[in-house]
């Protein structure tokens, strides 16, 4: 369920402190892998009803610049990949049957 409720809120949303300023905020949704690099998500709903997810990644770097700078690569081209690739999943239409 998306459709907000009779209070504003989403079948997803915290209804906590991370509601605010009209928006409304899930739980975060966490990966995590002790030690090398740690995800964290969460699916927004702004004040103009539009949606949005908010992504924060930290990942630990080699010691060593040239190994660190071939990780900051990678991280960047996968990135890119991975939000090119969930910004192309279109919605499905009335009679289309869902991706």
């Amino acid at each position: 369920m998306t459709r907000p409720g009779r209070d504003g809120h989403t079948g997803w949303c915290a209804r906590d402190h991370r509601c605010n300023l009209a928006e409304h905020r899930s739980a975060e949704i966490l990966v995590d892998l002790p030690g090398h690099a740690r995800a964290v998500l969460v699916r927004v709903r702004a004040s103009d009803g539009r949606e949005h997810a908010e992504i924060r990644v930290r990942v630990a770097l080699a010691d060593v610049d040239p190994a660190a700078r071939r990780q900051l690569g990678t991280l960047l081209a996968d990135l890119r990949d991975l939000v090119t690739h969930a910004a192309a999943i279109r919605r499905p239409r009335p009679g289309r049957a869902a991706a």
